[in-house]
């Protein structure tokens, strides 16, 4: 069997910032607002006053301290809490397409690759701004790519899914070099009026060049010895978006993501753990021999849950890194990032799991070693 490697990583960070104590400023102003304009109802028992919120609440209960964001205005005024920006024209990229044409350039210029050398693009991500034609097609005439492109989307393990597929197309022959982009547009999906979710997502965009071994010239190359996929239906967590919205009525939390987070902890975790132990039973990799877990970055104490069933013990900090607590949740692109920024300090031959999970629900396992 054809060996794969993840030759080279990018990211895009968005300039734009939003600490949480600004967050909480912001919306627990909009709380005193709604209480004092429905002082009476709240009084007679028939509408519940809103609770202000706090940057430690927020802390303790994801580890976020901050995210970064595409558009900053708006979303701190508390009389549109969304972000303000203009819709493209057919003329202009969206900000997906964007945010991974910067993201690919530097995975293309890390897997010393060029345009001329891609044969596939994979546009995986949580959501699409549109359904088509598809970014990937878009991306790809941007960057003058031959070949064939396509967007997919299994929520925040999109990332490891298009990865996957990448080998797969690899082995199959159906491409030689993959560029899997993952631009996750996230904050416009936010509820910023909700105590539990308005400071869970950050934006941002990961690339990735996947490759056979034997074309890779890349000097921080991870052969891809396992993957393993699960998916197990859950309402969970939920975006309701499609095209029908026109034919219906109008319903104003319809937009926003929206979870049940005691269950996603309680139902997914056993899930992740099970599929990240039988694939590395699969490969023989035991947990003493793991150098490193890049994981889902949607909330610390699932993270540290995921990586000691893992090990067995409390991780170290370089052995699980966390990415979000400046980046927030950034759904498919979370493991990405955690990759992109700590893939150094590991030897030849020395093992890594890179893992996402999230809405589906839906396991992304990867058995990686480095070359």
């Amino acid at each position: 069997m054809k060996s794969v490697v993840i030759s080279g990583s990018g990211l895009f960070t968005p300039q734009h910032i939003i600490t949480n104590d600004e967050l909480v400023a912001s919306y627990n102003q909009y709380v005193d607002q709604f209480n004092a304009q429905h002082a009476d109802a709240i009084g007679r028992g028939e509408t519940p006053a809103l609770e202000h919120s706090s940057s430690e609440f927020i802390e303790k209960a994801s580890g976020i301290k901050a995210r970064h964001v595409l558009y900053k205005d708006g979303i701190l005024d508390v009389e549109l809490m969304r972000p303000v920006f203009d819709r493209r024209t057919e003329e202009q990229a969206p900000e997906m397409v964007e945010m991974a044409l910067s993201a690919a350039g530097e995975a293309m210029a890390q897997a010393n690759k060029t345009a001329a050398d891609i044969d596939l693009i994979i546009c995986a991500a949580s959501n699409m701004q549109r359904p088509y034609p598809a970014l990937s097609i878009e991306l790809q005439q941007l960057l003058g790519v031959a070949g064939y492109a396509f967007d997919m989307n299994v929520a925040c393990s999109s990332a490891t899914f298009a990865i996957s597929n990448a080998v797969n197309a690899i082995r199959g022959g159906t491409a030689k070099v993959v560029l899997v982009v993952n631009p996750e547009f996230a904050s416009p999906q936010v509820n910023y009026r909700s105590r539990d979710s308005h400071f869970i997502f950050g934006d941002v965009c990961t690339a990735t060049i996947i490759e056979a071994e034997d074309s890779c010239t890349a000097d921080n190359a991870y052969r891809i010895n396992g993957m393993r996929l699960k998916t197990e239906f859950s309402n969970n967590i939920r975006c309701d978006v499609g095209y029908t919205e026109h034919c219906l009525p109008d319903d104003p939390l319809v937009p926003f993501f929206k979870q049940q987070g005691r269950k996603v902890f309680k139902e997914l975790l056993p899930i992740v753990a099970d599929v990240i132990q039988a694939e590395m039973a699969e490969q023989q990799v035991k947990p003493e021999q793991l150098k490193r877990l890049w994981l889902h970055q949607a909330n610390i104490n699932m993270n540290i849950f995921a990586a000691k069933k893992i090990l067995g013990r409390d991780p170290l900090p370089e052995e699980a890194p966390l990415v979000l607590d400046t980046y927030a949740n950034t759904a498919s692109a979370g493991s990405i990032i955690a990759f992109h920024k700590y893939k150094q300090g590991i030897n030849s031959g020395e093992h890594a799991i890179l893992c996402s999970f999230g809405a589906g629900y839906s396991v992304g396992c990867l058995v990686l070693q480095k070359c």
